[in-house]
């Protein structure tokens, strides 16, 4: 009798997991269809899910049209890919005065990366003398997919 009380215990633990996994899981179907009405969510997961090649084929071209779409409606880590992905010319011709534009509209959002990228973190200011441009080409390699990762790891 304790078997079967372990084992129905077990299997209903086992089924409450795997619900719960199916329901964390957006088929990208519905995350495309949410992101082609405007959801600012449903169209950077698009993105990072385009610019990782999560569940789609990977395509950087793609990656950035969403997170622009994203970014324009105030999505703090999209401004942050898309200055990234313009700075890098990922997806998109290299512009450094729109990847500046981008970075600066999430440092006014209070985003400590951007704050620190465009020189206007007192704390980077402080004793020690930083090359900026060294730092921005820098993080640029690391902002889009460290962010795309988070991103689809948000619900």
């Amino acid at each position: 009798m304790l078997k079967l009380i372990r084992s129905v215990v077990l299997v209903s633990i086992l089924l409450n997991g795997l619900t719960a996994l199916a329901e964390d899981i957006t088929p990208p179907i519905n995350v495309h269809k949410s992101a082609e009405q405007g959801d600012v969510k449903a169209q950077a997961r698009l993105a990072a899910m385009y610019l990782l090649g999560s569940e789609v084929d990977k395509d950087e071209q793609q990656a950035f049209e969403w997170f622009l779409k994203s970014a324009q409606q105030g999505n703090v880590e999209a401004e942050m890919i898309v200055a990234a992905m313009y700075e890098r010319g990922l997806g998109v011709k290299n512009d450094i005065k729109l990847a500046t534009q981008w970075y600066e509209k999430a440092a006014a959002k209070g985003n400590t990366t951007a704050l620190a990228l465009t020189g206007k973190n007192d704390v980077a200011k402080g004793g020690v003398a930083f090359n900026y441009q060294t730092m921005r080409l820098s993080a640029a390699k690391q902002i889009p997919t460290e962010y795309a990762k988070k991103i689809l790891l948000t619900k």
